[in-house]
């Protein structure tokens, strides 16, 4: 029989956590639901004389009785709390209001050409940051929690001005997409303590002018999913990979679809949702950990490490040897050429991405282009904000197999703004499994910021790894 969270905090109460002891100031438990009599003794032992906006909330926690001490002492929670503790527009967001504080911020420091690394960016501290939203700007001050890492802001790290995004400012603050919560409001549309995703810069607090407020989604918070999700599953890679295969691809069930970096934030969605649809599906990546994970994790029929591949043709005739209908392109390059030689008559290739490309200078031939007009095959390059009206229906749709475990997804977590520079440069190295996200600050609704996730070891003190996450 499994312990309850009652016994394991009485456990830890005896052995672990004490009065005036630096894991009381850090941890606190609130528990309901098993001894409702106890809550007042428990809140008087935890918060005597420290501060309640450090609190954690435990919900639904059983240990096995097989863990020894050792790993008793060493337990991993995640909370999705559904108890507030401090009201919305808590205490703490209210005094931060008016306050100049020092904003940390990843900034460019000039265009580069070549492969990115990690000092083009630097971590800085900013000028002091009034955290305050000027009366008649219709702007907002946002504290930042998470920050998405994409391969297409590597195209902005160039000095070039002919694409769908403006490049970004040496010297400044790197933008991107982000999930944020509101510390100050001039918006009417927009309040304090509202979460919001869209987006932000790579620091710790921004100032988002009006001419970018109406581009932010307000965030209904729903407990059965991570907020970080907001930036990948429910974000631009999310609404990428649906609109992409169901819109420019056009599946039919029985259709053989092929998906190039299969593994990243886009991919992995696009090979469970061809599955849904009653696909045969194939998937490429850079690693057999990765190729493993597309089979037994993700669903994929097949899966192949293309870094193994000496001829790129025949392994694709290999997993295909009847062809191709659908080719999901993330790379371009030498795949997209490989896959033009095994379509399918009348088949579709949705161009998603070009990191294969990233930093060619060079002229690259196409040797597979007739393949177009034999087969009359359809290419089509798309961008996810062409299909804006689709978003209501994509998170509908999105949610509702998330939660019923039809689909599942993988999250690379960095933790603190200043890992964000590796953690971008390692994007194009294939060092990410998954979703690559920087943690800034994570948030428990209406709390106050916090940690995401503590490990409690011997000493009553708690911190955060850098981890791959499945939820």
């Amino acid at each position: 029989m499994a312990r309850s969270v009652w016994d394991l905090l009485l456990n830890w109460w005896e052995n672990i956590i004490s009065p005036g002891s630096s894991a009381t100031k850090l941890l606190g438990f609130a528990f309901m639901e098993k001894k409702p009599s106890h809550h007042d003794e428990i809140l008087k032992h935890i918060y005597d004389g420290h501060d309640m906006k450090n609190i954690v909330v435990l919900r639904h926690c059983t240990v096995p009785n097989s863990l020894n001490d050792e790993q008793s002492n060493h337990i991993q929670l995640k909370q999705h709390t559904e108890r507030e503790v401090e009201p919305e527009g808590s205490k703490m967001e209210i005094d931060l209001v008016g306050k100049t504080v020092e904003n940390k911020q990843i900034i460019l420091k000039g265009y580069t050409d070549g492969s990115p690394l990690e000092t083009d960016m630097e971590l800085k501290v900013g000028d002091g940051l009034k955290l305050e939203a000027p009366k008649g700007s219709n702007a907002i001050v946002v504290k930042n929690l998470y920050l998405s890492c994409d391969p297409y802001m590597r195209g902005r790290m160039r000095d070039f001005h002919g694409s769908y995004l403006p490049p970004f400012s040496p010297g400044s603050a790197i933008e991107g997409f982000g999930v944020s919560k509101v510390v100050d409001s001039d918006d009417p549309n927009l309040k304090r303590g509202d979460l919001v995703s869209g987006f932000t810069n790579w620091e710790e607090y921004s100032i988002i002018h009006k001419t970018k407020t109406g581009q932010l989604r307000k965030i209904e918070q729903d407990d059965g999913i991570p907020l970080s999700y907001h930036v990948g599953l429910l974000g631009m890679p999310g609404f990428t990979a649906y609109v992409g295969f169901y819109e420019v691809c056009g599946p039919k069930k029985g259709d053989y679809v092929y998906v190039s970096a299969a593994s990243g934030a886009v991919g992995q969605l696009v090979g469970q949702l061809a599955k849904l649809h009653g696909c045969y599906v194939v998937g490429s990546a850079g690693t057999s950990k990765k190729v493993e994970l597309l089979k037994n994790k993700l669903g994929f029929d097949e899966a192949f490490n293309y870094k193994q591949e000496l001829d790129l043709e025949a392994a694709l005739m290999r997993y295909f040897p009847q062809g191709i209908d659908i080719y999901f392109d993330n790379v371009g390059g030498a795949m997209l050429d490989a896959a033009l030689a095994n379509m399918r008559i009348h088949g579709r290739v949705a161009v998603c991405g070009m990191v294969s490309q990233t930093n060619r200078t060079d002229t690259q031939t196409f040797r597979n282009m007739f393949s177009v007009i034999s087969k009359r095959v359809t290419i089509k390059g798309f961008l996810q904000s062409d299909f804006v009206h689709l978003y209501p229906r994509f998170l509908e749709d999105i949610k509702g197999w998330y939660k019923q475990g039809k689909i599942v997804y993988l999250e690379d977590m960095n933790d603190g703004l200043e890992t964000a520079p590796a953690a971008f440069v390692g994007l194009f190295s294939g060092k990410n499994v998954g979703k690559q996200v920087i943690c800034v600050a994570s948030e428990l609704p209406g709390k106050g910021w916090s940690l995401t996730t503590q490990e409690i070891d011997a000493n009553g003190g708690q911190h955060r790894s850098n981890q791959q996450r499945q939820v």
